[in-house]
């Protein structure tokens, strides 16, 4: 009698092209979505799914009118698929750390708090030592960030006051007090600190995004009865820091996104909201936990927690 014995590795190894192919379209959820994006055909694609299902003797996707979804044993198997991805990008970037030349390829989530300036020279001074490693920079919300954390499409998030689910490991934390930005000649650039009440004279940019700087300026408003004259909803600093060289306007901000080190905002005054009106944030460096990450990857983690501790020293937890 023979006995077959299923082997993960080799069976990971040997269909690596078709498990990418898999896990892209349970991405996309659809089979032509995921065939275009991977410059294959569709029958091509399916009958590659179609192989390992029955290899596996057992179907990995429902197929419905309005495309393709993960059954319960796809969910499964596709999990399996990103861990052992994530292992073998591992062990990758450890074999060619061996050399003394640092490769690799390191993916980041990110908020617009953080995106425009403090990643772009965070990653420069990385990439000065270390020119072999590449970087993918995805701008995205919390849930949006925790999402890829999850899926194994990023290494690390910055991720700003939200609450993080128990899969998610929080690697550093530091404290952001809201502050609002002017050009230098407004008339409140000179207050040390302010209330949302001074601000109700004056026109308002606010972040469209429901969460976050926006989500501790509603509360404030709410519970001060304050209501701000919003005239311009974005969700892009750097359109809203431009726009307040031609008008009188008020931004708001944390101090990570427009400390002095970084420069590029010089043009502003930043003054702090009176922290009875608007509580402080917490910034956070996330990835998901229990997940090894690759040694491009960790290093780079570890010089931005390294630098949240150089620039925010009585803030970090």
């Amino acid at each position: 009698m023979t006995i077959y014995i299923f082997d993960r590795t080799n069976f990971f190894m040997r269909y690596l092209t078709t498990l990418k192919y898999i896990d892209v379209v349970a991405k996309e959820g659809s089979i032509r979505k995921a065939a275009d994006r991977l410059a294959i055909t569709s029958t091509a694609l399916n009958r590659r799914i179609l192989a390992i299902e029955d290899e596996i003797g057992h179907p990995l996707f429902e197929r419905t009118p309005a495309g393709v979804r993960l059954n319960t044993a796809g969910e499964l198997f596709v999990q399996h698929i990103r861990n052992q991805m994530s292992d073998v990008n591992r062990v990758l970037s450890q074999i060619s750390d061996l050399s003394g030349i640092r490769r690799g390829h390191v993916r980041v989530s990110s908020g617009p708090q953080t995106i425009s300036v403090f990643l772009p020279k965070e990653i420069a001074q990385y990439r000065e030592k270390h020119p072999g490693v590449t970087f993918e920079v995805l701008r995205q919300n919390s849930q949006s960030a925790v999402e890829s954390l999850v899926n194994h499409d990023t290494d690390t998030a910055i991720i700003f006051d939200s609450l993080l689910p128990s899969d998610i490991q929080i690697v550093a934390t530091v404290t952001q007090v809201v502050q609002i930005i002017m050009a230098p000649e407004h008339p409140l650039a000179n207050y040390k600190s302010l209330r949302l009440q001074d601000c109700l004279a004056w026109p308002i940019l606010m972040p469209s995004e429901n969460e976050g700087i926006r989500t501790l300026l509603n509360v404030g408003q709410v519970q001060k009865s304050t209501p701000l004259q919003t005239i311009i909803e974005a969700d892009s600093f750097d359109m809203m820091a431009n726009y307040l060289i031609h008008e009188n306007a008020l931004g708001f901000q944390i101090p990570i996104s427009i400390s002095g080190q970084y420069g590029i905002y010089s043009h502003l005054k930043a003054i702090p909201i009176d922290v009875r009106d608007c509580k402080s944030g917490l910034l956070h460096i996330a990835q998901l936990k229990g997940r090894v990450l690759p040694v491009a990857a960790a290093k780079f983690q570890d010089q931005l927690v390294q630098r949240l501790n150089l620039t925010f020293p009585e803030d970090t937890r």
